[in-house]
């Protein structure tokens, strides 16, 4: 069973349940025409962090992007 763990920042909100859906159902179609397999059986989870949750270089992620 193919796995995707998809992380991306949870900014304005975050993505709405349609562009989730839109995401699951592509990724699933990529993996599905690139490997061949996976297409009933992919499982795509999505992960939102807020950008205070993370951080580059010893920093996080909020205070970089107010400089």
């Amino acid at each position: 069973m193919p796995i995707l763990n998809l992380t991306m920042t949870k900014e304005d909100g975050g993505a709405t349940p349609e562009q989730k859906k839109a995401l699951i159902a592509g990724f699933t179609n990529v993996f599905a025409d690139v490997m061949g397999r996976g297409a009933k059986t992919m499982v795509v989870t999505i992960q939102e962090l807020d950008t205070d949750s993370y951080g580059i270089g010893g920093e996080t992620v909020t205070d970089l992007r107010k400089k």
